[in-house]
């Protein structure tokens, strides 16, 4: 099956607390280390979580954050994408590129004029960083981060996944 076809079999939905289970085993798949409840909590706290299905599978998900907790951010009122992730065997299918495109329309639907997204700096993120560079991401300016606050010069991190460069788009791009 072709990636067009696959793609036409892809549904984009937004997921309940029914979806919890579809979502673990997402997170599961990707190693993803969450703590209890997580996507309880992000449904709770008013975050779009975003359900990728192929076939009736579920294959990927992503979160809108309305109020994202890095600063520059929250004050400009502008939402983040969080925790974009595809399965393996669902990978290089356009998937991914979809489920930003979506996280884009319902802010644009809700009147934002900008999209945030983070990003991690080491290579099992390489993917990502093209992907949002290719959708018109920039970097906001502001360095990189740790767990969403600045790191200044000198200062000495470790390279996991909370270690981000924070991009910005303009939605009037498309």
């Amino acid at each position: 099956m072709s990636n067009a076809d696959l793609m036409q079999n892809l549904k984009l939905r937004e997921a309940t607390e029914n979806d919890i289970p579809a979502l673990d085993g997402i997170a599961a798949a990707m190693r993803a280390t969450h703590e209890a409840g997580y996507f309880a909590r992000s449904l709770r706290e008013g975050r779009t979580v975003l359900l990728a299905e192929q076939a009736g599978a579920a294959v990927g998900y992503v979160q809108v954050n309305w109020k994202p907790n890095y600063v520059p951010f929250r004050r400009l009122n502008i939402p983040e994408i969080q925790d974009l992730n595809v399965v393996p065997a669902a990978r290089q299918q356009g998937i991914g590129d979809a489920m930003v495109a979506a996280c884009e329309n319902l802010a644009r639907e809700k009147g934002h004029e900008d999209m945030g997204i983070s990003v991690g700096l080491y290579a099992g993120y390489g993917a990502a960083q093209r992907l949002y560079v290719r959708r018109g991401y920039v970097p906001d300016g502001a360095g990189i981060s740790y767990d969403d606050m600045p790191v200044t010069a000198g200062e000495m991190r470790a390279v996991d996944d909370l270690l981000t460069l924070k991009l910005v788009k303009s939605l009037g791009q498309g």
